[in-house]
């Protein structure tokens, strides 16, 4: 590349420019040929990687006579030159790329494109993040030189100015990353006032200075924000240069001296622009805004002066008067949405709930002439937005101004308090039941803001989760006057359900009808305002509350009871009635056990009669009778030692009502497992009688587990299919030639498929699988490990455990066998493929699947009688044994060295799980992963040299095989590009694939956790040897799993590989623990050489090989520090990360020594780390489609806040915490260090 070029080269330079253009014109026409095409892009790639690409790059951009497209290309080919050959080129090559920058910025006028310019503005920030403070000490100059120029010189250096902020300070650029230090300390000179400087940092380094005057940037466009506001910009230009500028104070606005603010009365022009008439100004004011006033962890953003003159200002009487302006403007019609308007309300509110915290945080710094009541006021119109979205931000913000001491007994507040209350009232109303065609606005902007059910589902949990929590506040403060009104108004509404509703008719029943969700709407505000009382009930000790006390338990007691004593005929109604009741029972009113019973009868004789006509009807009936089954058992865990003094009365009930309601045997253990609870749990009764009962009750329960011909048709697959009734299935399939059958769904069974359909349900019901699932839940349902009850229940299973293990593990063996296609020997192998359709599950799927969850389900019921219903019996019956097998195994696993410390128990458990484990679907296998966690997570530590290492070795050796070659078939798939029908599937395929991928990463992560406590019911000074080393050396469970190779091999490899898999969230969270990994193999055992030497080469060319795939583009800071930490840690001890890197094309030995040594030298510096091995693999590295060009970056205006996307991805407590998702990864912060 020459600085100047002669006249030859200058020449050649033109027909190069020509041949460019005319290459340009092909590439570009819709009607060139491919071949064509492809010959012109080879051309223009050729040109780009010629040493003189940059220097045609700027003729072709400098000439503006070409088209704009070829200008743009131009101003690429030398944006491509700085990115990638800038370590490359001498000084004076550098120098003359800087001037051929500085000759087109010089050069930009108001007809140039928007596109040309962020272009050139681009070109001009990567120059400064390799050159500024080093070589280059008068940019500032040349920009302050250009800001005296024209409005497009003006909007190229506005650009210039927030491009460079974001990349220094924002963002994770590689190029700003390597130069850290320097252009933070550059960046906030040449904004920052001199004498603020001064002020501020009086012990600054002063001896570089890179500004150019004394007011610095800050000032500038400060002033340039008064011609705006003072309207000597209110041309087209004016409008878009203030947007612009409030964009740059958005940018600066986290790090700036506060003070600077104030002092270039930047801050006051801000504000002004609230006032503006244009919608663009006004909303980037608003951001800038939010900005200033986000809240920070340390609450130390402000001093309490800074706070005085940047955030008081706020409460004045004027500004919120304002700020009430602007609000009911952005209103906007659910019927006809305006996008800009509607994005401002959400974007405001935002801003106000910043202004709400720091009023919280600093409530006495307010001056007392503040118009907190319009503030406040102002909150409650926002909270009764018709867009939840927009309400939802109020509401976030009123549960934290509720528990604030100063603020919550205040008269501001006060006058409120009814009001508020009314809203989350009217509030708590299903949405999710509401259809999605409904003309309620809350639910029209609930579509415009919400593209999946997941995260609606979410979002309207939040939302129901502030409600309740502001109604709890509301009666914490005010416990009589908000119950009574809470109370008066949910019996207004019970009494006259139906008033304006149709009549109730089984025959037209529905679920979700509008006299339900009105109920459920008035019963979620009562569970609150109940959890609020309980809250004061707890605070009331002085003998003076204690009367008052009474009065109100006494009130909730006849109000309920009222309650008790209406007929309500939709069995929905009644199964919410009966949840308010038992939370009543169990709440405020848990002392009062006569109450409980009075509660526990009502819900026992609850009964209604099916109606034939009507299949709705009756289902919800048979759920309601579920769910009376378990409130009764709520209710016996909590009053055991009241109901065993009436025990002969209960029992004599119980089974007179389980005898006449219950259909099945199932429902007949459930009904009787309420007399289990009770003896179990009851404090009063003799303990040997206690044991002898429950001994009597277990009795029947495992003589069927060790029958002999239950153990001899466990034996072979062909037996187990015979007890399950299974035996003729193959045959009847056959004989149907089912393989050819193209719809299933739509060919009715005969009365043979209809028979050998009923006798698999028969076969289930009588199989002990069931009843021992129920027994054993409620032995240990919501019990403290160390009470009196759970060792009781742990005494009582220690003996039976060992009888029912073996046949169980049979049953897992051979439900997981039955999926085995070479194990179906009936069919031909030319029809084995038929096993797959059978097998595979069907299920809804949140956005993927067509048609609503009920819809769903009413297209399964109606298959029922159909070959389809067949293959779903067949389905549901295996289902029923691994998962019930599943799950019978994890509360086994609860009674600790009573399940564990069967030495035989290991290997057989090891061989039923996962001998044909590779023929489960993958929805089947994330099943299985969720039921194994606990079993593995709860091992005691005495136990886990024998129990573990063969489960977990086979685990990950399984979930690497399944997940490896599911990924691949999905790849392969995508390849093949097919649609319709086909996409669907692949669709849903991948989408249950990803699922599988995060449940077992969540489990490695898990059992990685450094702070994972071992069980606590066993104590470590008793613990074993193992290895030579005691197991109070290996502490938790990441610790063993280090020590052992049998374990710690295969779960490398599974994380090595989830590495290349498609999953972000997943691939993200594996970079994490094989980081926490690395250090733990830097010592010389052998064990420690042997991993090293794996991550040094298999990790590392992994992380490298996601690093060059664009769909990871978004990873590459985690993938980057990942392969920082491997060099960094690894190449004092071995070679073989330098020997992967420089095996890399292009790579050299100096540029890889140079990476290293500067990769020491940042040790302590995450971001610098990234930094260098980016730029080190600047060649090779991802870029994102919108990075390569094709198509636009998405708008950043348009797209969610980072406050609204939390809403709509977790579920948030009340005070704004994120609720800690299942499994737990609360450790993951601090096992991995993150800053």
């Amino acid at each position: 590349m020459n600085g100047a070029g002669d006249h030859d080269e200058q020449t050649n330079g033109g027909a190069t420019n020509e041949n460019v253009l005319t290459a340009l014109k092909v590439v570009h026409d819709a009607k060139t040929p491919n071949l064509v095409r492809k010959k012109a892009e080879e051309y223009l790639d050729q040109i780009n990687s010629h040493k003189e690409a940059p220097y045609h790059g700027f003729t072709l951009a400098a000439d503006k006579t070409n088209p704009s497209i070829a200008r743009h290309y131009g101003l690429w080919m030398l944006d491509d030159a700085i990115r990638r050959r800038w370590g490359d080129y001498s000084l004076e090559q550098s120098a003359a790329l800087q001037g051929w920058e500085m000759a087109l910025a010089q050069g930009v006028d108001n007809d140039d494109p928007p596109f040309v310019l962020n272009k050139i503005a681009t070109i001009w920030v990567e120059i400064a993040k390799r050159s500024w403070v080093l070589n280059w000490m008068d940019m500032d100059e040349h920009l302050v030189h250009l800001w005296a120029g024209s409005t497009a010189h003006k909007n190229l250096v506005l650009i210039i100015l927030e491009t460079l902020s974001e990349d220094i300070f924002g963002s994770e650029d590689a190029a700003a990353g390597l130069r850290e230090t320097d252009l933070n300390k550059a960046y906030v000179q040449i904004f920052t006032p001199a004498l603020v400087l001064a002020e501020s940092f009086p012990n600054r380094e002063t001896n570089i200075n890179v500004r150019y005057g004394e007011e610095g940037w800050l000032s500038r466009l400060s002033d340039l924000l008064d011609h705006f506001t003072s309207g000597k910009l209110a041309d087209e230009a004016g409008l878009t240069c203030a947007v612009k500028v409030l964009s740059v104070l958005r940018s600066i606005i986290g790090w700036i001296v506060p003070k600077a603010l104030t002092t270039t009365r930047c801050f006051e022009r801000m504000y002004g622009c609230l006032a503006s008439s244009h919608l663009p100004v006004q909303l980037a004011a608003v951001d800038v805004l939010y900005s200033l006033y986000y809240p920070r962890k340390d609450h130390s953003r402000f001093s309490e002066n800074e706070f005085r003159e940047l955030v008081c200002p706020m409460y004045q009487h004027d500004t919120v008067q304002l700020l009430g302006k602007i609000y009911d403007w952005s209103a906007v019609d659910a019927n006809d949405i305006d996008a800009d308007k509607y994005l401002l309300a959400k974007r405001f509110s935002e801003m106000v709930y910043n202004l709400g915290i720091l009023l919280q945080e600093r409530p006495r710094v307010i001056p007392e002439n503040s118009d907190l009541d319009s503030f406040f006021r102002l909150l409650v119109n926002i909270a009764k937005n018709q867009s939840l979205h927009v309400s939802i931000i109020s509401l976030h913000l009123w549960t934290k101004l509720l528990t604030s001491e100063n603020l919550c007994t205040s008269t501001a507040v006060m006058n409120l308090i009814p009001e508020l209350l009314e809203v989350c009232s009217h509030r708590m109303i299903k949405y999710e039941a509401l259809p999605e065609d409904s003309t309620n606005p809350s639910i029209l902007f609930l579509n415009q803001d919400t593209d999946t059910m997941p995260e609606r589902h979410s979002f309207l949990g939040n939302y129901a989760r502030f409600c309740a929590q502001i109604v709890g506040s509301i009666v914490e403060n005010q416990p009589a006057d908000a119950l009574y009104h809470i109370l008066s108004q949910a019996e207004q509404v019970i009494i006259h359900l139906y008033d304006g509703e149709p009549a109730f008719k089984t025959a037209t029943y529905a679920k979700a009808s509008v006299p339900f969700l009105k109920l459920d709407s008035q019963c979620n505000v009562i569970e609150a305002g109940l959890k609020g009382c309980a809250r004061w009930l707890s605070t009331q000790n002085s003998p003076e509350s204690e009367r008052q006390n009474e009065i109100m338990l006494q009130n909730l007691k006849v109000w309920c009871e009222r309650i008790l004593g209406l007929t309500f005929e939709d069995p929905l109604v009644k199964e919410r009635v009966i949840q308010l009741a038992v939370g009543f029972a169990t709440g405020p009113l848990k002392q009062e056990a006569r109450f409980a019973f009075r509660v526990f009868e009502y819900i026992l004789i609850t009964r209604y009669p099916n109606d034939a006509t009507s299949p709705a009807y009756n289902d919800a009936v048979k759920d309601l009778q579920a769910f009376c089954v378990h409130q009764l058992q709520k209710l016996a865990m909590r009053f055991p030692d009241y109901m065993i003094t009436i025990f002969d009365e209960i029992e004599r009930k119980v089974n007179q009502i389980s005898q006449e309601v219950a259909q099945d045997e199932h429902m007949r253990t459930r009904y009787s497992s309420i007399l289990f609870i009770i003896t179990q749990r009851a404090t009063t009764i003799d303990a040997v009688l206690q044991e002898e009962r429950l001994n009597m009750f277990l009795e029947p329960l495992i003589g069927q587990w060790t029958n002999r011909d239950l153990t001899q048709s466990l034996s072979s697959l062909d037996s187990f299919c015979g007890l399950l009734g299974l035996g003729a299935m193959q045959q009847y399939i056959k004989r149907q030639s089912a393989n050819d059958i193209q719809d299933w769904s739509s060919y009715s069974l005969d009365d043979e498929g209809k028979t050998l359909q009923a006798h698999m349900h028969n076969a289930l019901e009588q199989l002990p699988l069931r009843a021992t699932k129920i027994v054993l839940s409620v032995s240990i349902e919501r019990l403290d490990l160390s009470s009196a009850p759970f060792a009781m229940a742990r005494r009582l299973w220690q003996r039976n455990i060992p009888l029912i293990l073996p046949n169980l593990l049979h049953f897992i063996s051979q439900a997981h066998a039955f999926h085995n296609p070479a194990n179906w020997t009936d069919l031909p192998v030319h029809e084995k493929g038929i096993v797959k359709r059978i097998l595979t599950d069907r299920f809804w799927q949140v956005g993927i699947s067509t048609g609503s969850r009920d819809e769903f389900y009413a297209r399964v019921g109606s298959t029922k009688s159909t070959m389809e219903g067949f293959a779903s019996s067949i389905r549901s019956t295996l289902r029923a044994v691994r998962e019930t097998g599943y799950q019978i195994l994890e509360y086994m696993s609860l009674f600790g060295e009573s399940f564990y410390s069967f030495k035989e128990l290991p290997e057989p458990l090891s061989r039923a799980v996962f001998s044909d484990v590779g023929a489960l679907s993958t929805h089947q296998m994330v099943i299985l992963v969720d039921k194994l966690r606990p079993v593995i997570e709860n091992c005691p530590v005495s136990c886990r040299s024998h129990f573990l290492p063969p489960i977990l070795s086979k685990l990950f050796e399984q979930l690497d095989r399944k997940a490896s070659s599911e990924w691949e078939n999905i790849e392969e798939r995508s390849k093949a590009a097919l649609g319709g029908d086909s996409l669907d599937e692949e669709m849903r395929d991948e989408s249950i694939l990803r699922q599988l991928t995060f449940t077992s990463v969540t489990l490695v992560v898990n059992l990685l956790d450094p702070h994972r406590p071992n069980p606590v019911d066993q104590p470590l000074a008793k613990s074993v040897t193992m290895n030579g080393l005691s197991q109070v050396e290996h502490g938790n469970i990441r610790s063993f799993i280090i020590a052992t190779p049998e374990v710690l091999k295969p779960l490398i490899l599974f994380c090595t590989h989830a590495l290349r898999m498609r999953d972000t969230r997943s691939c993200s969270f594996i970079t994490r623990v094989l980081r926490s990994l690395i250090p733990e193999f830097d010592t010389t055992g052998p064990i420690d050489t042997n991993v090293r030497e794996f991550i040094s080469t298999e990790v590392l060319k992994a992380c490298i090989t996601s690093l060059h795939d664009p769909y990871f583009v978004d990873l590459q800071k985690e993938l980057a520090q990942l392969i920082a930490s491997i060099i960094i840690t690894y190449t004092p001890r071995t070679d073989i990360p330098k020997q992967i890197l420089l095996s890399l094309p292009s790579m050299t030995a100096e540029r890889v020594d140079r990476a290293v040594q500067q990769l020491y030298r940042a040790h302590q510096n995450l971001r610098q780390q990234r930094a260098l091995v980016l730029d080190l693999l600047e060649g090779l590295r991802g870029v994102s489609i919108s990075e390569q060009g094709r198509v636009a970056k998405p708008d950043t205006k348009k797209l969610r806040s980072a406050m609204q996307e939390r809403y709509m991805t977790v579920d948030m407590h009340p005070d704004g915490k994120q609720k800690e998702p299942s499994p737990d990864l609360g450790g993951v912060s601090d096992m991995f260090g993150q800053p």
